[in-house]
Formats: C-alpha cells, structure tokens, sequence
C-alpha cells in the first residue's frame, strides 16, 4: 500500500517475444545453472531415479499446468469431419502399394486379406485405447500424456524415445519413396531423379526431392491447422477416388481361381505378413494428438478415430483382395504389384493412376504427420523430458513451429542422404510396444486409483498384469519357436485367459469413463496386449536387438539430462503447491480473525 492508502499492483512482465534463443530456455532447471550444480545433480541420479520411477502425472496436470509452458494456445478449429480425413490421410499412404503385393508373393498368398484382417484387428483396439484417453485427457501429449498420468516418467520416456524414432525415420522413409513414385508418374527409372555422388553405397544417392517435400509440407502444418485440413481434404479425396478405380477395375478382371491355394505359405506366413502390413495401418494417433485444438473431443474424437480406421480396415482388405484375384500370387510383383498386374490385363496406363493414388496418399501421411508429430513434441517438451523451448506455440498461428522443426530438420537431413533401410523394421516394433503400453496405461486407469484402491487390489491388479503380458510373451515365444506346434498354446492361451478372467471378477474397476469408454474392460485391452505381442513376436532376432540398443541410447539420455530436468520441476511444483497451501492458511487465519473482531 502507498501513502495514499491505495494498492499498488505490480506491473505484468511484458510479453517475450516468440523468436527467441538462450540457455534460459533450452536449460531452465536448477540442474543446470551451472557445472557445480549438474556435477551435484548427477551424484544424486540413484535417488532421484528412485523417485522419478513410479511418479505418475494428473489429468489436472497434463490438462492445465503443462499446457502454460507453451505460453500461447493452439487454436479449437477443428471438428470430427477434420479428424476422419485426419486419419484417413494420416494412415493410407504408399503402404498398401508396396506392402500387399510384397507379402502376398513372400508370405501370405491370397491369404493377405487375412493378414490385413488380423492386423486391421490390433489397430482397432489400440485406437478403442486411444479414443478413451482422447476424450478424458484431450491434450497434444498423446500416449506420452497418458502413459505419464498411468504409467509413471520412466515409461512416457521410453515411449516419448520411440516417438520420436519413428517419427524421424518413418518421415524420411516416405519422403524417399515420395521421389521414386514421383519418377514413376514421369515414366523414368526409380533413381533417375536422384543425384549421384562417389559417397558410400548406403549414402550415395542424394534426394533433393524428398528433402523439399518435406520442407513444403511442414510449412504448410505450421501455417494453420484448419488450412492442413482442407489440403489434407482435397488430396485424401483424390486419393480416394484412385483406391476406388483400383478395387473396380480389379474385382473387374478378377479371376476366383487364382484364390488356390488360400494361404500356400500356411499360418506362420499369414501373421508374418500381418506384422509387417501392421505398418499400413500406422499414424492414426497422430489424431489423436490432435484432441487440444478439437472443438467438441468428447463427440468429435470418437467419431474421427473410430470412423476413419474402419473405412482404412476395410478399403485395405478389399485392395488386397482385388490384387489376390487379379493375378496369381506367384506372379505378382513386390515392387510394383498394382501397376505391373493392370499392365497384365491390358491396362497398362493404370499403373499412372497407381502411382498419383500412392504419391498423393503420401503427401497426406507426411503432411498429417508433420502436425500430429509436431504436437507429440511439443506435450513432450512441456514436461521437461526435452527442452521446454521447443513446447512454445506461436501467438498468431496457433502452431508449435519449433517442435516441427525439430521433426522435420532431422527427416529432411536423412532422406536427403539415405532412407536408412536398416532402421525400417524399428517402425513395426517400435508402433506395436507403444500400442502395447497404451492397452495396459488403460487397465490401471480403470482399475488403480491412488489414495482409492486397497493394497490388497493393487497386488492383485499387478499379479493379474503379470500373469497377461507373461503369457502373451510365452504364445508369441512358441509361435517363434514351434510355428508348426500346439502344446505350448494349451498353456499359454487357457493362462492368458485365466489372467483375464481374475482381473474381471477378482478386482474392482475404480474409475468409469465419463463420456467414451472401451467396452468389455477388461477383455479388449488384454486381448490387444495378447495380439501386440504376438506381432512382435513375428519380427525377427535383428529387430529385437535394433530395439535394445536404441533403449538403450535412450536411457543414457534419461539418465543425464532428462530425468534431472523433470525432477527438478517436479520439485519446483511442489514447493509452488506448498506455498499456495500456506497462502491460503494465511488468508483463512485473516479472516478468521476479522471475523472476531
């Protein structure tokens, strides 16, 4: 109060400006003032590892507190319309042109419908999953937010990691495969656009091509998320107006008899092809990253997810099987099986029209990606597991421009030089284990509450969990083991089952969803880890190993940087909570004494 007896209110901070760059906001955290203090920070990694481990967020957390770290909001534009076109753009790409008729001659057989059915399956419940989670907790984070709220710091991290991997890896791979279908629309060899230099084998093509679309792409993503919509509109309608020729005029000339043998390669074959084409169905939870700049999430969500992977279910399997009864599956070619089997019945500038469907359906993977990751990165930077100057959203376009900068920076630099092939297999398993993580976040939301459950229900929930992923991984271990056999599977499956079941009688579900929910908790969920895992399982030795030693990359980053950043504002919000808390028992104490006198 000043001499006049008036209050004096102290002046806002002004506003910081948008483009900006220092260690203040790349390394906030009182680890890193200076390297006393992060030599200090790293002494104490055993402890602080100790209580970061099972720290879990609240929705409160992820919804409110989290979202200030990026100063301005995203903007509320979009509507269910805008999320199915989302997905469908987000997920049929070049995926189902090359994957079917390579799996088809390798694996399957006619049978890939089946294996596209089987795979179509494990997505749907893992988008159940995620559409849950959307509606309760609609913030950018994705399964990052939602695997901090159930799961703890360690498993978002771990998760965040393979996001990050897949996205980078995953965009370049598109990126490459954007140029060579390109040179096939121009009728000129695959690599003819490509410059040639005297590097290494692996790094002697350069792709000025795939480097610029991805640049374009992200220009547009961060110029407004409404005006993605209506390009990702226009294109997926083109798109769609290609798959459609496709299915016609191959059911047209299509012949039953090439149908025989159904699966030649047997059923090893068919969910070997099924844990590959699992890839065709990736990118829908870019959607649901999507659920902060959603007008309604509770309607809008569901219907967007659920709508737009049901029509990708069932355009993928028809696709599949148009190409099974248009040519022999012995005859169908794995990098051209669509154009090359139109050419064989007479239709030889199809395979133009083949090549525009596969090339748009690209453009809108990497342009739904370049938004939805963008998001993924930014929820993930509020949280301080990366730097928080890459959580900022732009004040006028409503966009995080950093975090797609982030994304696209690295993708353009690798499919410039490379498509790093080696690292594809990491996409399936790397999209099967956060998938896999997502249906068991679900069963502890529905069934652990803190300060709620009893010991006694959380040792069962726990043993239950167990008891599920175990067998799981046995059925997936025989499979691997003895495709041929069955004794395993008269242990592992009856097991699983019995897991199921005591979850669903023996412990109490504490929480409902209050507006959109899984049906039959816990049945969905176990069965999606049970298949995830399955899927998994179908991969290979090398994939495992790719998959530990990028963990374990990622690990070493927790360790040094990440885990000492989040407990620092860990620590930070809760001497903030406490000095709210005595705040408002000094008040409480003023007016009860006011109230006296």
């Amino acid at each position: 109060m000043d001499p006049t007896g008036e209050h004096n209110t102290p002046a806002a901070a002004p506003p910081r400006s948008y483009w900006r760059c220092s260690k203040r906001d790349f390394f906030p955290e009182k680890s890193f003032e200076n390297w006393s203090s992060y030599l200090s920070a790293l002494s104490q990694t055993r402890s602080r590892f100790k209580n970061r481990l099972l720290s879990r967020s609240a929705d409160a957390t992820e919804l409110v507190d989290l979202r200030r770290q990026s100063e301005n909001s995203m903007k509320r534009c979009l509507t269910w319309w805008d999320l199915t076109w989302f997905g469908f753009g987000a997920v049929i790409g070049a995926g189902i042109f090359v994957l079917t008729g390579q799996e088809a001659h390798t694996h399957a057989g006619p049978a890939i419908v089946l294996s596209y059915i089987a795979s179509g399956v494990s997505a749907m419940l893992s988008v159940f999953c995620y559409t849950e989670f959307a509606v309760e907790i609609p913030v950018a984070g994705g399964s990052f937010a939602y695997l901090r709220v159930e799961l703890g710091d360690l498993a978002a991290f771990i998760t965040a990691g393979n996001i990050m991997l897949e996205s980078v890896v995953g965009t370049a791979a598109v990126a490459r495969a954007w140029t060579s279908y390109f040179t096939t629309l121009l009728d000129r060899p695959p690599d003819s656009l490509r410059i040639h230099t005297d590097l290494h084998r692996d790094f002697n093509l350069l792709d000025p091509i795939a480097a610029a679309v991805l640049i374009i792409t992200a220009s547009i993503a961060i110029s407004s998320a409404k005006r993605t919509s209506y390009v990702n509109w226009i294109a997926s309608a083109i798109n769609t107006a290609v798959i459609l020729f496709v299915i016609v005029a191959g059911f047209a000339h299509a012949n039953p008899s090439n149908l025989k043998p159904l699966a030649p390669y047997g059923a090893k074959g068919i969910f070997q092809a099924a844990a590959v084409v699992y890839f065709a169905y990736g990118g829908f939870d870019n959607v649901a990253t999507m659920a902060e700049e959603t007008m309604n999430p509770a309607r809008d969500i569901p219907i967007g997810l659920v709508g737009s992977m049901s029509m990708t279910m069932v355009i993928y399997c028809l696709m599949a099987l148009s190409l099974s009864m248009m040519q022999k599956y012995t005859e169908i070619d794995v990098n051209a099986a669509y154009s090359l089997a139109f050419e064989r019945v007479g239709m030889k500038w199809a395979k133009y029209l083949v090549a525009l469907g596969a090339l748009k359906g690209m453009t809108t993977v990497l342009l739904v990606g370049a938004l939805g990751q963008a998001r993924y990165m930014t929820h993930i930077a509020r949280a301080h597991m990366i730097p928080p100057w890459f959580a900022l959203v732009h004040p006028k376009t409503g966009t995080p421009i950093y975090a797609t900068l982030l994304i696209t920076i690295p993708s353009a630099c690798i499919a410039f030089f490379s498509s790093l092939d080696v690292l594809s297999s990491l996409l399936s398993i790397s999209t099967l284990f956060i998938f896999t993580m997502m249906a068991v976040a679900l069963l502890v939301r529905r069934y652990y509450a803190a300060g709620v459950t009893s010991k006694e229900n959380l040792f069962k929930l726990v043993a239950f969990l167990l008891v599920i992923i175990a067998s799981s991984m046995g059925t997936s271990a025989y499979w691997g083991l003895k495709p041929g056999g069955w004794i395993g599977y008269t242990i592992t499956i009856p097991v699983w089952f019995l897991g199921t079941l005591g979850l669903a009688v023996l412990v109490r579900q504490e929480r409902q969803p209050k507006v959109w929910g899984v049906p039959l908790v816990p049945w969905l969920p176990s069965l999606s880890i049970a298949i995830n895992l399955f899927l998994m399982g179908s991969l290979g030795a090398a994939t495992f190993i790719r998959f530990g030693g990028c963990t374990i990359i990622m690990m070493l980053y927790y360790l040094f940087f990440g885990l000492h950043a989040t407990f620092d504002v860990a620590e930070q919000n809760k001497e903030a909570s406490k000095l709210g808390d005595d705040e408002m028992g000094d008040k409480q104490s003023l007016s009860i004494s006011l109230d006296g006198k």
